[in-house]
């Protein structure tokens, strides 16, 4: 047997551990990973975030899913490791990590209890990210082969969405299984279902390798992107985006080349765990 310490938070109840590697320590195995993340058998959560050592940054952070899976980028994920990184003694406001998707910059800000508000610099979104999306040509409002009356766009944020503007949340628990794991996406990816608002976005996320979440952020750039994109929503202000859990403020420029967000990261709680001996 073997123990962990393990450091909980979540960003608008997208729930993680973080696990700091930055010692050289190997990272946890997938079945690890299940294990701590199941909500029945282990101690629940949507992932787990080890913190690696980085030569570009503080730290590199690799997103574990829930199913054991490894995710590009998660940008609720990536505001609590950078949390953690305050929380642990970092006094520097501007931080830089290392992920899948490339050395991101995040900007701490102000801390009320145990939350702080992170804004974080999420590079471009894509409209063509082979190996990532479906074609080398952008995939915008058409329709799904085998749902033809589900309009997708593709988007990458470092990992891959499909975000669905006419087809409502009532749907989501139905097509997000299914469109996860659509032969157009040769890693899986996110699904978005967006609804306008008089107040902005509300967004559902079926998240890959997860199932839905109370808040995904890199799902609400994607969603934001697109509309930008298609002219629906105007490029280089505020949007305010509404999650199951709560709000993010999501910005992005007209050419898709720069997309900002800013939300609430919150620490739960630390614990050491024995693993079963299986793991």
């Amino acid at each position: 047997m073997r123990s962990e310490r393990l450091f909980k938070y979540h960003g608008l109840g997208n729930d993680f551990f973080v696990l700091d590697r930055r010692d050289g320590t190997p990272d946890l195995d997938p079945d690890a990973v299940r294990w701590l993340c199941d909500r029945r058998r282990g101690l629940g959560a949507d992932g787990i975030l080890s913190l690696l050592p980085s030569e570009l940054g503080a730290a590199r952070m690799v997103v574990h899913n829930a199913d054991g899976s490894i995710a590009e980028m998660c940008g609720n994920g990536l505001r609590c490791a950078v949390k953690y990184l305050v929380d642990r003694g970092e006094r520097s406001t501007t931080l830089t990590i290392d992920t899948g998707a490339g050395p991101l910059v995040c900007e701490v800000g102000a801390r009320q209890g145990d939350s702080h508000e992170i804004a974080i610099e999420m590079g471009p979104a894509r409209l063509t990210h082979p190996g990532v999306l479906p074609e080398q040509t952008p995939f915008v409002q058409r329709a799904i082969p085998g749902h033809p009356e589900v309009l997708g766009t593709a988007v990458s944020m470092g990992n891959p969405h499909l975000v669905l503007l006419e087809t409502g949340p009532e749907r989501a628990a139905a097509l997000g299984p299914l469109l996860e794991r659509h032969p157009l996406f040769p890693s899986r990816t996110n699904v978005e279902f967006v609804t306008r608002t008089e107040e902005g976005l509300e967004v559902v996320v079926w998240e890959r390798g997860c199932g839905f979440t109370q808040a995904c952020g890199t799902g609400a750039c994607a969603s934001v992107a697109a509309l930008v994109h298609l002219g629906r929503l105007e490029a280089d202000v505020w949007h305010r985006v509404k999650l199951p859990g709560g709000p993010l403020s999501i910005r992005v420029s007209a050419d898709l080349s720069r997309v900002r967000m800013q939300g609430p990261a919150t620490f739960v709680f630390e614990a050491v765990v024995t693993l079963p001996t299986a793991h």
